[in-house]
C-alpha cells in the first residue's frame, strides 16, 4: 500500500496538469519574428576608416554608414580627370581621335565611380543590426560589412494543420500576443499561405504531436514603434 499511494498521487497530479493545459483559453500558434535584412558589402579593396553609425542606430536610405580609406583611388581619379580635361581641348582642336577621347572619358568616369564606392551607403531605411568588421581592417570586394533591417513591417511563420487551413485566406486579420510583454496584443494580417505540406519544424512549439503534416502561413505585422524585433516569439490566435 505504501508504494501504491505515491503512484496514485502522481497520476492524479498529471491528470490535473493535462486538464489545465488542454482546457485553458484559445489555442495559439507560436512563431518567431523576422524582418527584411539587407547585407552591405565592400565593392573595393581598402582599409576601414570608420563606421558612421553604431549597432542599433536608425538609418535612412542613402545615408553614409561606412568609410573606407582609399587614397590610391582618389589619386587615380584626380589624374584621370586631368587627363580628360586635356583630352577635351585636344579633341575640340582636332588633334585627338574620337576613340582616344572616349577611352579617356571612360577612365575618368570609372575612377570617379570607384571613389564613390569608398563610402558604403544604406540602400534602405531601417536600423543597423550588425557591424562585422573593425576600424583598420583590410577588406576586399564582396566582404560583408554590416546588416541593416527594415523593422517598419515584420512577420512570423506559423504552421497549421489541414483542417484549420481551410478557414484561412490571404488578407485575413488576426491577433497576435507577445508573452514577454504580458500578452501585449498586436494586429496582424495573413499575407501568404503556402500550398505544400511539410512536417512541423522542430523549433515550433505546439501543444499537439509534431509528427503531423502542416502548412506554413506567413503573418505580417505593421511595426511602427518597432516593439517587435527579430528573434522574439509571438503567439498568433486564428479566427474560429
Amino acid at each position: 500500500m505504501k508504494k501504491l499511494i505515491p503512484a496514485a498521487l502522481i497520476a492524479a497530479a498529471a491528470a490535473l496538469i493535462v486538464l489545465k493545459v488542454g482546457g485553458g483559453g484559445d489555442f495559439r500558434y507560436s512563431g518567431t519574428i523576422e524582418a527584411t535584412e539587407t547585407d552591405l558589402s565592400a565593392r573595393i579593396s581598402g582599409v576601414i576608416d570608420r563606421y558612421l553609425a553604431r549597432e542599433g542606430d536608425p538609418v535612412s536610405a542613402g545615408e553614409d554608414l561606412i568609410s573606407i580609406d582609399c587614397d590610391d583611388l582618389r589619386l587615380a581619379a584626380g589624374i584621370a580627370s586631368d587627363d580628360f580635361r586635356r583630352a577635351e581641348e585636344l579633341f575640340k582642336a582636332g588633334s585627338l581621335s574620337r576613340e582616344n577621347y572616349d577611352r579617356l572619358k571612360y577612365r575618368r568616369d570609372d575612377s570617379a565611380l570607384k571613389v564613390r564606392w569608398c563610402t558604403v551607403k544604406s540602400p534602405v531605411s531601417g536600423r543597423l543590426l550588425y557591424s562585422y568588421r573593425e576600424k583598420g581592417e583590410l577588406v576586399s570586394p564582396g566582404v560583408k560589412l554590416a546588416t541593416v533591417a527594415d523593422l517598419s513591417e515584420v512577420w512570423a511563420y506559423i504552421y497549421v494543420p489541414h483542417d484549420t487551413l481551410a478557414g484561412l485566406k490571404p488578407g485575413m486579420e488576426v491577433k497576435a500576443f507577445l508573452p514577454e510583454a504580458g500578452d501585449m496584443e498586436f494586429a496582424g494580417r495573413i499575407s501568404v499561405i503556402y500550398p505544400e505540406a511539410e512536417f512541423t519544424p522542430k523549433n515550433v512549439q505546439t501543444r499537439k504531436e509534431r509528427t503531423r503534416l502542416v502548412y506554413a502561413v506567413k503573418v505580417s505585422f505593421p511595426n511602427k514603434g518597432e516593439t517587435l524585433k527579430p528573434g522574439m516569439t509571438v503567439e498568433v490566435e486564428l479566427p474560429e
